[in-house]
């Protein structure tokens, strides 16, 4: 039976959506329903003290530092000009002479600096400085540029083996690496991508006046031997810790080694000081303390809400829908309430989808695939139905101003993967 005075525990949830869609920074907005939460419990000082120290410990707390370690590795891949190489190879490698190799360039290099990196605006501002004159030596448009930039990157996040939401999902579900990417991961991708890349075709004909500017660098990057083979070395240790991991079986600490392994040895490759090392590793996590801090607070937010008896109440009140409904029911409620009413980090939402269904998919036995291909379409559905942080930086990061542009690509990907999900829950 629904428990109302339980399920109005709910309302603070409510109120966190509030507080983001009205732009409020999502690390204060977390703070404040974590009071909430606490005052709702009765929570005395002790308490609240022994639960925001066991956060510390928590699952949500370890992949706030793999994101931080992210961008540690990250800085030192910038400096050493790894990533830059990165991308001058594949870019020069394809051949690109043509819109429709521009294109396939942009994407492969966003795709892959992104998926490394695990941070969207990260990866952009690193490559654009290259894809730029690269698509202005073709005619492609900065509205093309700046949806297929956004698209290849916000499924790399999907589909790297490091990304923060791969990372995320891979320990809530149990799931192994090969099962979330071939069964969850990758139908979607493809699904965005394919759909972005004949909407790119669509505005590079209503705007190809709005051209990218061919000397937009002045000066082209060109890696040099010591940078070449730094960056060799990379991808060579990159895929051997991957390798690593899956022949193991290795859980979500082991991003951890990965991280600091990869940024220590392509910095002595690259001849950097332990020092200098240590500096720029330090100062890439500096700039993801804030998440660190918010995903710390995201763990005790949620075991709130469960000790309140949200969730609980919640799983009564939707017994009856899915029931009568089943499988495809929850499946599409799944995905549709990560991706409408919960703007914000994906590993959060993800974090927040668990705890709020997990209890009715053990119930109707949903395939754990499915609960995940739902949670990762929440994930990315939000950053095309609406204007957010990620379709801005791929729109500035390409010199468009075109905000007309970017939502109609983002509508056009909603509305295919909307219906992909409806179709593929009918045969749950």
């Amino acid at each position: 039976m629904c428990s109302y005075f339980e399920l109005a525990s709910l309302s603070i949830i409510i109120l966190y959506v509030f507080l983001l869609f009205r732009n409020m920074d999502p690390l204060i907005a977390t703070a404040i329903c974590v009071g909430l939460g606490f005052l709702w419990n009765w929570d005395n000082p002790l308490t609240i003290g022994n639960t925001l120290a066991n956060a510390l410990g928590s699952f949500m707390a370890l992949v706030g530092f793999i994101i931080m370690l992210g961008r540690g590795l990250g800085e030192v891949l910038t400096y050493t000009r790894v990533s830059h190489t990165l991308v001058h190879h594949i870019v020069y490698g394809i051949g690109v002479n043509t819109q429709r190799r521009a294109k396939l360039g942009i994407i492969l290099s966003s795709f892959t600096i992104v998926g490394l990196l695990g941070t969207l605006a990260g990866g952009l501002a690193i490559i654009a400085p290259s894809l730029r004159p690269v698509a202005g030596s073709v005619g492609l448009s900065r509205p093309s540029l700046a949806v297929l930039m956004q698209a290849s990157a916000e499924e790399a996040l999907i589909l790297g083996p490091f990304a923060p939401p791969v990372v995320a999902l891979l320990g809530i579900t149990g799931l192994n690496y090969a099962q979330v990417v071939l069964y969850a991961a990758l139908p979607i991708a493809l699904i965005t991508l394919i759909t972005t890349w004949f909407m790119a075709n669509r505005l590079q004909q209503q705007y190809s006046e709005k051209l990218c500017d061919n000397g937009d660098s002045a000066e082209p990057f060109i890696p040099t031997l010591q940078q070449n083979r730094s960056t060799l070395f990379f991808l060579v240790a990159f895929l051997v810790c991957v390798l690593y991991g899956l022949l193991n079986l290795a859980k979500t600490s082991y991003v951890i080694f990965v991280m600091l392994f990869l940024a220590l040895s392509v910095g002595l490759v690259s001849k950097l000081t332990i020092k200098t090392i240590s500096n720029l590793l330090i100062q890439g996590m500096q700039k993801s303390l804030h998440l660190f801090f918010l995903f710390i607070l995201f763990d005790p937010f949620m075991l709130l809400i469960q000790q309140a008896g949200g969730f609980q109440a919640l799983t009564a009140c939707l017994k009856p829908l899915i029931q009568v409904g089943g499988k495809p029911i929850l499946s599409i409620l799944i995905g549709f309430t990560g991706a409408f009413g919960m703007p914000g980090a994906a590993e959060a939402t993800i974090k927040m989808l668990h705890q709020l269904f997990n209890p009715a998919v053990i119930e109707m036995q949903l395939p754990v695939l499915s609960f995940a291909l739902a949670m990762i379409f929440a994930t990315r559905v939000t950053n095309y139905a609406y204007p957010g942080a990620n379709m801005f930086a791929a729109m500035g990061f390409a010199g468009s101003e075109n905000v007309k542009a970017m939502l109609k690509n983002g509508l056009a990907v909603t509305l295919v993967q909307v219906l992909f999900l409806i179709i593929y829950s009918l045969f749950l």
